[in-house]
Order: C-alpha cells, then sequence, then structure tokens
C-alpha cells in the first residue's frame, strides 16, 4: 500500500517536465549549440533561443511566485475599498496600483471581473487590468536588465503602458457601455477554509506553465527571425520607421508572450531602432491574442470586439509619444 501511494504521489507531471528541460537548457547551454557548428545558422538560432530563454526565466518564475501571491492573499475587497468612488478618480488610482500588485496579464483579467461584479467602476477595473501586467516592478526590473545601458527604455515603457492605461479608463468613462459586459463571472472560488499555501502554489504553477509556453514561442520567434529574415528586411525596416512600428506592434499582439519576458525577445532584435521594439513592450501586456479570447470569456464578446482595437490603438500612438519624449527620436 505504501509503494502504491508513494508511486502515485511522485507521477512525473507537465510541471516536472518542464522544469527538467528548463535546467536541462541552463546548464548545457553552450553544448546545445555547439551541436550545430556544422550548421551556422542552426547555432546562431540555438545560440538566440538559449540566450533568449535562459535570461527570462529568472524574471518569469519572480512574476508568477508574485501572482501567485496576490491571488492567495490579496482579496479584491482590498482594493475594491482603496478606490475612490469618483470614477475619473479611481482610474487615476488603479493606475497607479498596477505599479504596485505586480501579476501577468493572465492573472489581471479575472481580478478585474470581480473588482466589477464587487462594485468597482469598470473604467477603473479596466486600467487596473492594463496597467498591472505592464508596469510592475518585476517588468520594469526585466527590461532594465534586457537593455543594459539603456535606462531610457525603462522610463519609456513605463510612461508609454501607464499613459495607455490610463487614456483606456477616462475613454471607457466617455463610451463605456454596461450592456457591452454580458458575460458572467464564474462563482468558483477557493474554499475559505483551504489552505491559501495550496492556493498559491496552484496559481503560481498554472501562471508558470502558461507563461513558459509562451516564453518558449518567444524565444523560438527570436531565433526565427535571426535566421530566416534576410537582413535587407531589417535594413528596409529600420529605413521606415512607419512600416516598422506597425509590424512590431502586430508581432506583439500574435506573439502573446508573458510580460515578465517580452523585453529579452525586444532586446535580442537589435538589428531594429528603439522605437519599434518600444511599441512592442507597450502594446503586448495590452493587447494579444491570448488576451483578447480571455476578455472575450470574462466580460463577452460584445467587450472585446470594442476594447481590443482601440487598446491597440491607442497602446500604438501611446508608445510612440512616450519614445518621440524619451528615447529622444526615432533611433
Amino acid at each position: 500500500m505504501v509503494t502504491v501511494r508513494a508511486a502515485t504521489l511522485f507521477r512525473p507531471t507537465s510541471m516536472h517536465v518542464f522544469v527538467m528541460l528548463l535546467l536541462a537548457a541552463a546548464l548545457f547551454q553552450g553544448s546545445l549549440a555547439n551541436l550545430f557548428t556544422a550548421y551556422p545558422a542552426l547555432q546562431t538560432a540555438a545560440t538566440v533561443f538559449s540566450g533568449v530563454f535562459v535570461q527570462a526565466t529568472p524574471f518569469l518564475v519572480l512574476g508568477v511566485l508574485v501572482s501567485g501571491a496576490i491571488a492567495a492573499f490579496v482579496s479584491p475587497h482590498v482594493l475594491r475599498r482603496l478606490l475612490p468612488r469618483r470614477e475619473s478618480t479611481a482610474v487615476g488610482v488603479a493606475g497607479l496600483a498596477g505599479a504596485a500588485l505586480p501579476g501577468c496579464e493572465c492573472g489581471a483579467v479575472p481580478v478585474a471581473r470581480r473588482l466589477m461584479d464587487q462594485g468597482a467602476p469598470s473604467a477603473a477595473a479596466l486600467t487596473f487590468l492594463l496597467a498591472a501586467p505592464a508596469i510592475n516592478p518585476v517588468v520594469l526590473i526585466a527590461t532594465a536588465v534586457a537593455f543594459p545601458g539603456q535606462p531610457e527604455m525603462v522610463v519609456a515603457r513605463f510612461v508609454g503602458s501607464l499613459a495607455t492605461a490610463l487614456v483606456m479608463g477616462w475613454v471607457w468613462t466617455r463610451i463605456g457601455r454596461t450592456e457591452w459586459i454580458t458575460a458572467r463571472i464564474s462563482r468558483h472560488e477557493h474554499d475559505p477554509h483551504g489552505s491559501r499555501w495550496v492556493v498559491f502554489a496552484e496559481s503560481a504553477r498554472h501562471d508558470f506553465l502558461q507563461a513558459g509556453s509562451y516564453l518558449v514561442l518567444g524565444a523560438a520567434a527570436a531565433a526565427a527571425l535571426h535566421v530566416l529574415v534576410p537582413s535587407w528586411i531589417y535594413d528596409h525596416l529600420a529605413g521606415q520607421m512607419l512600416m516598422a512600428i506597425v509590424v512590431m506592434a502586430l508581432l506583439a499582439v500574435v506573439l502573446a508572450l508573458c510580460s515578465e519576458a517580452d523585453a529579452f525577445v525586444a532586446a535580442s532584435l537589435s538589428m531594429l531602432p528603439l522605437l519599434p521594439r518600444l511599441v512592442f513592450l507597450v502594446v503586448g501586456p495590452a493587447v494579444d491574442v491570448k488576451l483578447v479570447a480571455m476578455q472575450a470569456g470574462s466580460f463577452g464578446r460584445a467587450f472585446a470586439v470594442r476594447f481590443a482595437p482601440l487598446t491597440f490603438v491607442v497602446a500604438v500612438v501611446c508608445a510612440c509619444i512616450a519614445g518621440y519624449a524619451v528615447l529622444g527620436g526615432a533611433r
């Protein structure tokens, strides 16, 4: 009986497999690249992939740990009590609260919906949804590490992302309609008598596996962009700033990277100017294919088809303004 239970307890899961692959990539990064010495293109791809993946993972782990702690120990009731009753003021407070309460995009969507159901102004809840994954300390530190010696990128990302969240909140106070939010929130809650540490562990595990899968996709995309895209295309984009901005904005939507890891992918595209890469960093946490699907499920399709395109436009504009103001132009 004891043997059967032990075998059941230690049965490998997807989490174990992912961690083992992560350790292998970290420990044998150089060896993996050397396997392809006869194929320079594959060696470059392996180097870029492992570099992005290994650099971003510590910040991804830190981010999901903080996000899990918030899910387990910080109730939306607390956030609701901190918000002013006046909607326009509540938008400003919710935007700044995003800097103090780190969380990934996936976790911010249900928190925003719970805030609405507890009576928080919808504009404030949506501001928090956009601000929390974009301007929290983990993301800003990761950006500083990804762009060493370029603190202006951190400032520009903070300004552009906060401006996106605040502008969308204030715009929603003007044009938002209650009837657009049609989906009902799930009433599934954690057992109040259960262990908060179990909630923490499950939330962190779920976020880590989900965000990790997108990090693998992002690292693979960065490697592919280095190897498969001819250099003349990057030269052309570097000379066509508007086209480069549009391409990077759309790439952010499609890749759907975790905000704790996207800076390393952007930094790897050093052949492009800083401004298009800043647009990539501001747009990604605000709107991507993963977020649109989650918003449609949590708020309804009528909401998502209006909110997502508007957020995309606002994020691109705010990123460009922040880029020209902080980065000193289109470099």
